[in-house]
């Protein structure tokens, strides 16, 4: 009875081994591990196809030709708050970071923000209610700033962007040309401007 049971199973084994080499080491019924995966060299003299984003016509070489006095600054708020916590006068300490006139702009998508939040940023909300701050409308749903502020200065190179936001500001660095604005050490500081407006020595 033995012997009959390892004679049908060496039989089954002789079958298996059979299949197999009559099915293709490349078969798609084959498991992954089993099966040989055909690789598929890379022409050298093809050309490749890479889809970049448009550059900015108001770019030149590393410089942004649209920055320059009066700044335009994009207010989030984050930045905001962060002024008035720092007893910081939002226009003055502008002027006091970059030796010239600067508009602050606050978008409808921030204003809701801070109308969102409550009494609690009442301050921050009558700051931004002063007539030297523009406010750009927002042609999107929802209160979601950062997005906004993002495409935006995608859009428009014109812009400095005022924020203390890791996020946002990660994202700002990948957008060649726009500068960025924050609160550190009780005063405003500059990041990327020397590499977004071209300094007035070599204009001349």
């Amino acid at each position: 009875m033995g012997n009959k049971k390892q004679k049908t199973r060496r039989v089954a084994v002789q079958k298996l081994a059979q299949l197999k080499r009559l099915v293709s080491l490349k078969d798609n019924r084959l498991k992954e591990k089993d099966r040989i995966i055909k690789q598929v060299k890379e022409d050298p003299t093809q050309l490749k196809v890479i889809e970049k984003p448009k550059s900015s016509s108001a770019l030149f070489f590393s410089y942004n030709t649209q920055l320059g006095p009066p700044y335009h600054v994009i207010l989030d708020t984050n930045f905001i708050n962060f002024s008035i916590k720092n007893k910081l006068d939002i226009l003055k300490s502008m002027m006091d970071c970059l030796y010239a006139k600067c508009i602050p702009y606050i978008t409808e998508c921030v204003r809701g923000e801070l109308e969102k939040m409550g009494q609690k940023y009442k301050l921050a909300l009558k700051i931004i209610k002063d007539d030297r701050f523009e406010t750009l409308p927002c042609m999107h749903k929802g209160t979601y700033a950062d997005d906004c502020i993002v495409n935006r200065v995608t859009q428009h190179k014109c812009y400095i962007v005022a924020t203390n936001d890791k996020d946002l500001k990660r994202r700002i660095r990948k957008i060649p040309g726009v500068p960025i604005m924050s609160v550190s050490l009780n005063r405003y500081t500059i990041e990327r401007i020397g590499d977004s407006f071209e300094p007035m020595s070599k204009r001349s």
